[in-house]
Formats: structure tokens, C-alpha cells, sequence
């Protein structure tokens, strides 16, 4: 939900800072061809035990994750289901209730669990000298640094880009803010329903005499999130033409704006101040959910109206001469879906979509419900939903979205369930730098970490 920032990186065959081979190699291949498998790629599957985990493409990547919230989880969480090592960073003093939102299961707070899948957790208290100093030596092997404090928060504590970059040139430090490093707003915060607003999303969304509307999915931080992603993506590329590491700066704000290409240009091609409009489309006709005797169903990109006309009972509309080409639809749309209203709500949702689709008159889809993709056969087929256990060895599961990036040679593996609070702090300090117990026994005592 808040401004966060995100590290990661991809660099294929090139060698990371600590010494390790990174990126795709031969011998991270499935066996057998993706052809011969079913849905046409390797499945992305569920790895709980590692030592059997897949490599996927960020595979040998280190990610040092200070983000919390949504937005920079989101973004981290991606970096993991592509194979990078994600290190999630959080104040040993925390308890579980306060890492992140209700509802709870199982005293498992959902909205953790559902965007720090596949990470493991580690717990300092940064605010120490020992504590930077132990950050200071993490960034020395990670190849990107992530965080969403506000602007200079981490500078403050000896820990911004300026000074982890002496410690290691080839890191990557992404941040996610609200509105930016720089500029008049760049001290405010920003939360999702903010991050709409600013953007100008939240100004097109809502039907055309009522007022903005939030959209229902978190786009405000997630969209936010899918940039930083890409931007460390590109850095880590960078990176390997460069042999040097950057600072990458995101805004919530202007991942909203972006998503806002169409009605900006317009603005300034024609400066018609694009605003809400419902579910039509500025330019097409019909465009949208029309409701059925039990729910609703989209139409959309018709490329032949009379057919159309035809499979719903309605042969009028077709030579009715408000309706003839898409201009006129658009200039007659309020009598348009009256007509495909009463029209529609003669059979049920699942009854138009195998009248409609096979038909190729237009573009047809059901309005699923949440509950609905949980018995797609589409979305089964394809293992869009996985099992996750839950954390502390509690028995059971809970189904997340798998990542929609299917790769044929290195896939996306969901990794194991959310981290548990410090539960990989001494296995992290020991690999990463080489800390033995009698050491991490001796900063636990100190409070530097859980």
C-alpha cells in the first residue's frame, strides 16, 4: 500500500560481485522439450525444498529487501518467483500482527503472506552502529539494494546509495517513493488510493456523473512495484555492459501516469480533458459488461455487428440505421445498450459466452468473480493458482496467484511460503558473510538481531 523501493538484478553468464556465476546457464534446463508439455511450456511449479528448486532466470542474483507494505514487496516478489535470492530486511522488534494487515488465518497476517512468497527473513536493527555496520557488510554482496523509506531515511543512517555505493560499486539501490527523489512533493507519502489520485487514474475511473472511484485492485502500489521490477531488470543489464551498479528512482505518481498514455495524449493533441466515462470506451461501441440473467458478460471489438444482432435474437438493432457502423453506435449508445441490455438478460452468463465466442462476431468474456477463477478450467490448465504452505510449520495452505511470466527454458518457480520473523537471519549472516554462531549469538544478545 505505500511508496516502497526494490532491488534486483539479471545478468545472464556474468559473474556477480561475491565470485558467483549468475543468470541462465545449460544445465538450468528441464529436461524434455516445453512442446511436449502440457499448456505448451514448462509448468511454473511450487519448490518448497530447495536443493530441488529449478534455476530460473535471476538465479545467483542477491536482493537486500527493505521494503515493506505492498508496492516494494510486490516488486521483490516478483525478483523471487524468477529465481533471485530475496533477503527481506525487518526490525527485530516487530511481532508478527504488526508486518502487515488483517485479516488473519492462523494468526498469519494475508496481506504478508500474500506478497513475501518465496523470500527469506532476516531481522536487524539498522538503527544501531552494529546494526549499519552489518547492513553496510550485506550490501557488499548483494547485487541490488531495495527499499521504501522516505527519500534520505536510510541516508541519514550512513545507509543511502551515495554511501553503500563505496562499499560496492556494482550495487544496484532502487527506490520506490510516493512521489520521487526530488521535487516539491518528494517529502509527502503517498498510499495506494493517493498514489490513484494523483496519477490521474483515479480521475477516469467511475461512471460519467458520479464520482472518482478507487480502482478495486491495488494498482496505485502494484503498478508502482511492476517498475521498479523492470527498472532493475534494466539495471542489471546495465550492469553487465558497464561492470557498475545505479540508482533507480520510482514514484507511485508517475506509474500512474503512465498508465495514463492514451487520455494524456489526447489532452494534448486535442486538449479535450479526457474524464470518466463507466465501463464505455472513448472510441468503440458496445464496449463492456452488459448484465445477464445471472451476472454479467463483457462485448467488445464487434467485427461483425449484423452476426452479432443475430446470435442475440435481436435482427432489429442490425438494420437499424443508429447502429449500422461503430460512429453511429457511439453517437446512439444510450439507445445501443438499452437495446443490448434487455437483450442479454434473456439467458444466463455461461449460456452467451458458447453462443458468442465461437462465433468471432466480437470479442466475448464472462465477468468472473473472484470465487469464479477458483473453478476455471482455464485457469487450472494452466496452474495459475498454487498452494503455498503456511509459515512455522502450521499445517495447511493457502492459494496465490502464480507468476504470469511463463518461461520456456528457465520458468518462474513459486517459492516457499512467506519468511518467518528472523527465521533465516543466522543461515543468511553465515552465507553472506561468513558470521559463525558464537558472533550471531553474541548480536542476538545485543539486540543487533532476532
Amino acid at each position: 500500500m505505500h511508496w516502497c523501493h526494490l532491488f534486483d538484478g539479471y545478468a545472464p553468464f556474468a559473474q556477480s560481485p561475491h565470485g558467483r556465476i549468475v543468470g541462465k546457464t545449460a544445465d538450468a534446463r528441464i529436461p524434455g522439450t516445453w512442446k511436449d508439455r502440457p499448456g505448451g511450456f514448462p509448468y511454473d511449479e511450487f519448490v518448497n525444498d530447495t536443493s530441488r528448486r529449478p534455476r530460473g532466470p535471476l538465479e545467483g542474483v542477491r536482493v537486500l529487501d527493505f521494503t515493506w507494505a505492498l508496492a516494494g514487496p510486490f516488486a521483490t516478489m516478483q525478483l523471487a518467483d524468477l529465481g533471485a535470492e530475496v533477503v527481506k530486511v525487518e526490525y527485530p522488534e516487530n511481532d508478527e500482527k504488526q508486518r502487515g494487515f488483517g485479516p488473519y488465518f492462523e494468526g498469519v497476517s494475508t496481506f504478508f503472506f500474500s506478497a513475501n512468497r518465496g523470500k527469506k527473513g532476516i531481522c536487524i536493527d539498522f538503527k544501531t552502529p552494529k546494526g549499519q555496520e552489518l547492513v553496510r557488510r550485506l550490501a557488499r554482496e548483494a547485487d541490488v539494494l531495495t527499499e521504501n523509506f522516505r527519500p534520505g531515511a536510510l541516508a541519514r543512517q550512513g545507509l543511502g546509495y551515495d554511501h553503500l555505493r563505496v562499499e560496492n560499486p556494482r550495487l544496484i539501490y532502487a527506490a520506490l517513493s510516493g512521489y520521487g527523489q526530488t521535487g516539491p512533493y518528494s517529502s509527502m507519502t503517498a498510499v495506494d488510493a493517493v498514489a490513484q489520485a494523483m496519477g490521474g487514474t483515479m480521475s477516469l475511473n467511475g461512471e460519467r456523473d458520479g464520482p472518482p472511484v478507487r480502482v478495486g485492485v491495488s494498482i496505485g502500489d502494484m503498478v508502482g512495484g511492476l517498475y521498479l521490477a523492470l527498472g532493475i531488470l534494466a539495471a542489471l543489464r546495465a550492469r553487465d555492459l558497464t561492470g557498475e551498479g545505479q540508482f533507480l528512482d520510482v514514484a507511485l505518481m508517475e506509474a500512474q501516469m503512465a498508465l495514463c498514455e492514451n487520455a494524456i495524449v489526447r489532452q494534448s493533441a486535442f486538449g479535450e480533458a479526457p474524464s470518466r466515462q463507466g465501463s464505455r470506451h472513448a472510441l468503440i461501441a458496445p464496449f463492456g459488461p452488459y448484465p445477464t440473467k445471472d451476472g454479467y458478460i463483457v462485448l467488445a471489438n464487434v467485427k461483425e455487428w449484423e452476426l452479432l444482432c443475430a446470435l442475440i435474437g435481436r435482427d432489429d438493432m442490425a438494420l437499424d440505421s443508429r447502429f449500422l457502423t461503430n460512429r453511429a453506435r457511439m453517437e446512439n449508445i444510450d439507445a445501443l445498450e438499452a437495446g443490448l441490455d434487455a437483450a442479454l438478460a434473456e439467458k444466463t452468463t455461461e449460456e452467451w459466452f458458447e453462443i458468442i465466442e465461437p462465433s468471432n462476431a466480437c470479442s466475448v468474456g464472462k465477468v468472473n468473480t473472484i470465487a469464479d477463477l477458483f473453478h476455471d478450467p482455464h485457469v487450472a490448465a494452466r496452474g495459475m493458482l498454487v498452494d503455498v504452505p503456511l509459515p512455522y510449520g502450521r499445517p495447511g495452505s493457502l492459494k496465490l496467484p502464480n507468476s504470469p511470466m511463463h518461461l520456456s527454458g528457465t520458468p518462474t518457480v513459486v517459492g516457499a511460503a512467506m519468511p518467518e520473523h528472523g527465521g533465516d537471519t543466522d543461515d543468511v549472516l553465515a552465507r553472506w558473510l561468513g558470521i559463525e554462531r558464537g558472533e550471531a549469538e553474541r548480536l542476538r544478545a545485543a539486540g543487533v538481531i532476532k
